[in-house]
């Protein structure tokens, strides 16, 4: 039978760290380009604006799925219903004479409060029920704002009151503020996450019942996520309306948009913080080079999720952690071994003694 080593110095090799230098340096890095991006404006033409703000509604919007389904184990191929919701209340509070841009604000708050007042009933849901019942709503939703001819009913409708803005200046505070969102929800979800909340999610994510034996109040945070996620994704869809101009409720309430998140998701690293980021740049460019193609863009993107699914499970950044064991951010913890400079020197608390003690079995 082997032994355990139970002597100080041994154990006083490892320890429990948050953070390292990789994810210290991750983190500055990060607050850079949060820097430099803020003053992409100022910089490049109203085009690479307007291109730059999509891709940051992306990644709102892989970030929001990936908190549901990485994290909270929530697989929903209904996000579209807020994504919709969220855009067309805001041409409901621009009818009533509400700044554009603070409606856009409102209506993020308002698709929170939606998804409130949904949480205790989609969330009576488990595994696929839940995804076809977030389905339905999205589906019942979109239903309805096609009987509503005040807001364009199926044939769409647009934003007019930012044409009071000159199309630079519209795009350029179209981008700060889908900055300021993509921010503040990254935000959100890397303090959830650094907290007791993360260990707790991921708990229900594996084994619900288990983690509720626990003790872990799995009903309140799977409906504080599903809210984080509803106002985000809200956020998203009158972010959306703003970038276009145009929405309509075949398009913005469509199903294509949980398809878009699940792709981002997979192929960036399900259950990652960074992987949701490195999936929505990977798709962007994708859908600015093949977007083109019509149905086969759809397909091809149907064929690389799979494959990424079977494959290649843990995503383009799963594998690059898992192998080189390096985080850009410090979330969770890890497990560090102290470098000692003196290894003969014996530990303050050692005794002199040679041999050490030793844990054997009794009997």
């Amino acid at each position: 039978m082997a032994t355990v080593d139970t002597r100080p110095e041994a154990a006083s090799r490892f320890g429990v760290a948050r953070s390292d230098r990789t994810s210290r340096i991750g983190s500055c890095c990060l607050l850079a380009v949060t820097v430099l991006l803020a003053a992409l404006p100022q910089i490049f033409g109203a085009d690479i604006v307007q291109q730059m703000t999509s891709l940051l509604i992306l990644v709102v919007l892989a970030a929001m799925w990936n908190a549901l389904a990485g994290y909270a184990g929530m697989v929903s191929v209904g996000q579209q219903t807020f994504i919709g919701f969220g855009a067309y209340t805001t041409i409901f509070l621009t009818q009533r004479d509400i700044e554009p841009y603070l409606a856009v604000v409102l209506a993020a708050v308002i698709c929170a409060a939606l998804a409130a007042l949904l949480a205790p009933l989609v969330l009576r849901l488990r595994g696929g029920q839940f995804a076809v019942g977030t389905w339905v709503v999205a589906e019942a939703a979109a239903l309805l704002v096609m009987l509503d001819h005040s807001l364009g009913g199926g044939t769409g409708t647009s934003l007019r009151g930012l044409n009071v803005f000159a199309p630079q200046v519209r795009r350029a505070y179209t981008f700060w503020l889908t900055l300021a969102f993509a921010v503040l929800l990254l935000g959100a979800l890397f303090v959830l996450l650094r907290r007791r909340t993360g260990a707790a999610l991921q708990a229900i994510r594996d084994a619900e019942e288990a983690a509720a034996s626990l003790g872990v109040r799995t009903f309140s945070l799977k409906f504080a996520i599903y809210v984080l996620a509803g106002f985000g994704c809200g956020a998203a869809g009158a972010l959306i309306l703003a970038n276009t101009l145009f929405i309509q409720p075949q398009s913005i309430f469509g199903v294509q948009w949980s398809a878009y998140m699940v792709f981002m998701v997979l192929v960036g690293g399900i259950g990652t913080f960074e992987g949701p980021i490195i999936g929505a740049v990977v798709f962007f460019l994708l859908q600015q080079e093949f977007a083109d193609a019509g149905a086969w863009y759809l397909i091809g993107l149907g064929v690389v999720a799979v494959a990424f699914a079977l494959f290649l499970p843990r995503g383009i950044w799963g594998l690059v952690s898992h192998r080189r064991q390096i985080r850009l951010l410090p979330i969770g913890y890890h497990l560090r071994q102290h470098t000692d400079p003196q290894p003969n020197k014996p530990h303050r608390n050692q005794s002199h003694r040679t041999d050490p003690p030793q844990i054997r079995p009794h009997g």
